[in-house]
């Protein structure tokens, strides 16, 4: 008999409130929003995304993150994550931290689309670059160690086509070599696929590649958009590349809701269905905590917030039977 496979260590970031719902319609009040995240927790989920800081004009969905982080209760073992695009966000973060908690390790990112940049942040690539000295001269200050390095769009651009691995590892190669200048050692890498171009060769591909490049990288992060239906299974490469040498961050969202309204795919854009990743990774005997049936609940719930139809095939049909559950 063989030996049983050594996966990473699983960490799922619950992107429903955020990611999920900026895309969705204005209306959603606060209150709604709370019920829906008590619901995420009360199903086992310990990492999760309920907004950000970004100009209301173009995300008016996320206008209401400041209020809704102030009627945060800490939980028990939770942590509640925002995000910011601009200094004026992080610093709106930082004061709202608890309940917010803070990413331990300083960034740096680098987007290989230069329209949809502008698009998303008003930046220029050139700018997007030097906006790297800022929190690497903190970092240095601070006395910190580690830090994540990142690409944003990193398999392709509905505007400019697709990248290749050699553009990927050098925009990674300049940021690492940037930290490891200021003496700070490169522990994290993040992946942000806005416009679902992942696929599942180009995902296992890039992590070996990067694990072999950059050894001292043990956390991975993946943000999969799943236009095209890739993401799952891409996300299953990466627990088949990675082992128990390594995390595997991955962001989800109830329903696989979802979509940057820079994008231009819309609602269509979609994420990895939390419950349908949980359901994976319980058939491949990864422990994640989560009870899935009241996660299905959630997203039922959710289905009735947004009036529409979600895209989950686990809450459609329910989990796998067990002995208990069998039909009769």
């Amino acid at each position: 008999m063989s030996a049983q496979r050594a996966f990473p260590r699983v960490l799922i970031t619950d992107e429903t409130l955020r990611d999920g719902l900026q895309i969705e319609r204005e209306g959603i009040t606060v209150d709604e929003k709370l019920h829906l995240l008590q619901l995420l927790v009360d199903a086992g989920l310990k990492r999760l995304m309920v907004g950000a800081f970004v100009n209301p004009k173009w995300s008016p969905q996320m206008a209401d993150t400041a209020e809704l982080v102030g009627r945060l209760r800490p939980q028990e073992g939770v942590q509640f994550f925002a995000l910011a695009l601009n200094e004026r966000g992080r610093v709106m973060r930082r004061e709202m931290s608890p309940p917010l908690s803070i990413e331990p390790l300083p960034a740096t990112h680098l987007h290989l689309c230069p329209q949809f940049l502008l698009r998303n942040t008003n930046t220029t690539m050139e700018q997007q670059e030097a906006n790297w000295r800022l929190p690497i001269e903190r970092a240095s200050a601070a006395g910190v160690t580690h830090a994540a390095i990142g690409l944003s769009a990193p398999w392709g651009s509905n505007w400019s086509g697709a990248f290749t691995l050699t553009q990927r590892m050098d925009a990674l190669r300049r940021q690492y070599d940037a930290w490891t200048a200021a003496g700070i050692a490169v522990r994290r890498i993040d992946m942000a696929d806005p416009m679902a171009w992942n696929t599942p060769q180009a995902v296992a591909e890039d992590l070996r590649a990067i694990s072999d490049a950059f050894p001292s990288i043990t956390d991975y992060h993946l943000h999969l958009h799943n236009a095209r239906g890739m993401a799952l299974v891409s996300a299953y490469q990466a627990l088949q590349v990675l082992d128990e040498r390594h995390t595997l961050i991955l962001d989800t969202a109830v329903g696989g809701i979802g979509g940057c309204p820079y994008c231009g795919n819309g609602q269509a854009t979609g994420m990895i269905a939390t419950e349908d990743l949980v359901q994976l990774l319980q058939t491949e005997g990864v422990d994640t905590g989560i009870d899935l049936n009241r996660l299905i609940e959630a997203s039922h719930a959710l289905e009735s917030l947004i009036g529409r139809p979600l895209a989950s095939q686990v809450a459609r049909c329910g989990p796998l039977p067990n002995a208990q559950t069998l039909y009769d």
